[in-house]
């Protein structure tokens, strides 16, 4: 069970911890031509209860007679990000995984397959937890739900074809950016750095047989490695080809984000400082060179 003695952040808001790409990528998707009338298209009232059906149908709905020690990570998760408690769903599933889903800000919820948690200590399911609360905290949940339900559901719609074009490299660049934020997020749950690359360290080549084995110094080194194909044009251009692809920054440069950010006057002035309401992040004072 995660410590009970950490910085409650009352008055946190998005803007303390937000990254400024996540900001950035975020005015960007706003723009769009014809995103807003997509989202009233896609994520309705039927959609919103179709998700609720289906959880309540297939997965387990943790709480405080159902898995407890879980339910009374997450409301710590809750309370440290000042937030109110969403639901939290265990699925079936092989594939390790967790996402987040709300509509309009109503009946949000969470769910975490199987293998994640076979995968992971309490701890560190803690801050997959507190990595999806950052979604919700940064109101995240409609267009991560666009994203996520984009590719089926553009084909429906008039011009979808066009729209996919139009719109696929956007979001995904969004919820890259996205991604690191809420790594902040976790972080600010679970007040441990190496936590939370040890969860990306995981995700990335790991296994219940393997994961005691593996080297969390050794895998924050790897991104040297990554940082040095940039020293060449045609490097960087490998790179960024790559990162289009995916809808999630690579691991070993998220690890190594959230190590830098720990070592921040920022985070710390975050951990120590009352009241959290109206300071501004220091990221947005002094601009961001992304590395």
């Amino acid at each position: 069970m995660a410590s009970s003695n950490k910085s409650l952040l009352i008055g946190l808001t998005a803007n303390h911890f937000r990254h400024p790409l996540d900001k950035q990528a975020t005015q960007t998707l706003k723009q769009l031509p014809g995103l807003d009338v997509a989202i009233r298209s896609l994520l309705g009232p039927m959609g919103e209860q179709f998700f609720y059906l289906e959880n309540i149908a297939s997965s387990i709905l943790v709480g405080p007679n159902q898995l407890p020690e879980l339910h009374q990570s997450l409301c710590e998760a809750c309370r440290v990000l000042d937030l109110e408690v969403p639901q939290l769903y265990i699925k079936q599933h092989p594939v390790p995984n967790a996402y987040t889903f709300a509509m309009r800000g109503k009946r949000p919820f969470i769910v975490v397959h199987t293998s994640l948690i076979e995968l992971l200590t309490p701890a560190e399911v803690q801050a997959v937890l507190g990595h999806e609360l950052g979604h919700l905290k940064c109101d995240h949940g409609v267009y991560l739900t666009l994203a996520n339900l984009l590719t089926l559901a553009t084909s429906q719609l008039p011009f979808g074809n066009v729209l996919m074009q139009n719109w696929q490299s956007q979001i995904m660049e969004w919820v890259r950016c996205a991604e690191f934020t809420c790594d902040r997020a976790a972080l600010l749950a679970t007040q441990d750095a190496r936590t939370v690359a040890s969860v990306l360290m995981k995700l990335s080549g790991g296994s219940p047989t393997l994961s005691p084995l593996l080297n969390l110094d050794a895998f924050i080194d790897q991104a040297r490695s990554y940082d040095a194909i940039s020293e060449s044009d045609l490097g960087e251009m490998l790179k960024k080809l790559k990162t289009d692809e995916l809808s999630h920054p690579v691991p070993v440069l998220r690890a190594r984000e959230i190590d830098r950010w720990a070592s921040t006057p920022e985070y710390q002035a975050l951990l120590g400082s009352r009241p959290l309401a109206g300071q501004e992040s220091s990221d947005e004072k002094r601009g961001w060179r992304n590395w």
